[in-house]
C-alpha cells in the first residue's frame, strides 16, 4: 500500500478495527456453540424435550441430525449413535 492510499484510507482505520473485533468475537462464539460438551448438553436437553412431549419426533429427528453433524465435525462425536429412549 502506497502512503498516497494509507492517508486516504485513514479514515477507515476505526471501522476496518471494528469489523476485525466482530469477526473475532463471532469465531470464539462459534467455536463455543460448537464444543462438543456444549453439543451433548444440547442434545441431553432435546430429549428431555421430547421425553416432556415439549418438541414431537420429527423436530427432534431434525434438530438431532444438526446437532450431531456439529458435534461429528466438531471432533466429539465417537459416532452416531441415537440419543432418542423410547
Amino acid at each position: 500500500m502506497g502512503v498516497l492510499s494509507q492517508v486516504v484510507l485513514f479514515p477507515l482505520a476505526p471501522v476496518r478495527g471494528v469489523v476485525w473485533i466482530a469477526e473475532r468475537v463471532r469465531d470464539m462464539a462459534e467455536e463455543e456453540m460448537c464444543h462438543p460438551s456444549v453439543l451433548r448438553a444440547r442434545l441431553a436437553a432435546l430429549n428431555e424435550a421430547l421425553e416432556s412431549g415439549a418438541i414431537g419426533p420429527e423436530e427432534f429427528d431434525r434438530e438431532e441430525d444438526r446437532l450431531l453433524d456439529l458435534l461429528e465435525r466438531s471432533g466429539g462425536g465417537g459416532g452416531r449413535a441415537r440419543v432418542r429412549t423410547p
